[in-house]
């Protein structure tokens, strides 16, 4: 066996050896750990309910880039009709989550369509890369239709600079929570506090990026890529079981990837 196998081996036994423990009380049921057998590549293995994650052909994350992307200005501003409500601080092992409790912090409207706010989470290193290049740290801004029970999930990419203001808030919180499954009421959060960006963005039909990895999610990632303070990254990344929780990009196959810019146009209207 060559050299650079035989560390990469050592590697993985060290992982598996440091974090195995954990895993099995915390989050086990699958891991994001490349050398485990339960990581992402035997994820549709695991469970009989999972098998997308094996042979789903609209599997996310992807990799997303403005110049191969089909301009679509059909697609119109992403609208958000949010408001503050009561939400948990829940640390599953995998996810840093803020939970919002029932219906109460309102929605997004995407053709014409309402879907919930569920939960803000985040994943790092990101899981979809823009142009190529892969960023520290990728939130998810999850939404359900109530009546049809489909999935649109909004995502958003930073790179390293100033801290955020929204995980600022939230650090002595997620400091204090209890990696063994640990939920802390944070009182009323207003969703409005993590800000687009902007109003370009990239949307496509993919799954969710964790097992059962179920497919038929509307996907919008946006443009403008924001920043987060490496020491806010390495407190997400300590309150896990595992160094990163990102899955690896998966095959587009074909799929249609398109890209909304406001101001290639006259006459935009303003979004929010």
């Amino acid at each position: 066996m060559e050299a650079p196998h035989l560390l990469m081996l050592a590697i993985c036994c060290l992982s598996l050896l440091s974090r195995g423990a954990a895993a099995a009380k915390v989050g086990g049921e699958f891991s994001y750990d490349p050398c485990s057998d339960r990581g992402p590549k035997h994820w549709g293995e695991l469970n009989k309910d999972w098998g997308m994650c094996k042979n789903g052909r609209l599997q996310s994350p992807i990799s997303l880039s403005k110049w191969t992307a089909d301009l679509n200005q059909g697609l119109g501003d992403l609208r958000r009709r949010q408001r503050p409500a009561d939400a948990y601080l829940k640390n599953d092992g995998h996810e840093i989550v803020v939970d919002w409790d029932g219906n109460d912090a309102g929605s997004i409207k995407i053709k014409n369509i309402d879907y919930q706010l569920v939960n803000y989470h985040w994943h790092h290193p990101s899981e979809h890369t823009q142009d190529g290049k892969t960023f520290p740290l990728e939130l998810h801004m999850v939404h359900i239709n109530n009546v049809t029970k489909n999935i649109a999930v909004i995502g958003i990419l930073y790179e390293y600079g100033p801290p955020d203001p929204f995980i600022y808030m939230l650090e002595r919180d997620i400091q204090n929570l209890d990696i063994d499954g640990g939920v802390e009421f944070l009182g009323q959060v207003d969703p409005r506090d993590v800000k687009l960006g902007g109003r370009k963005y990239f949307r496509y039909m993919g799954s969710l990026t964790t097992p059962p990895c179920t497919e038929g999610v509307t996907w919008t990632v946006m443009d403008k890529v924001q920043t987060v303070a490496p020491y806010q990254v390495r407190l997400l990344k300590r309150a896990l079981v595992e160094e990163k929780n990102a899955r690896p990009l998966q095959k587009i196959n074909g799929r249609d990837v398109s890209y909304f810019d406001p101001y290639s146009r006259v006459g935009s209207v303003a979004a929010e």
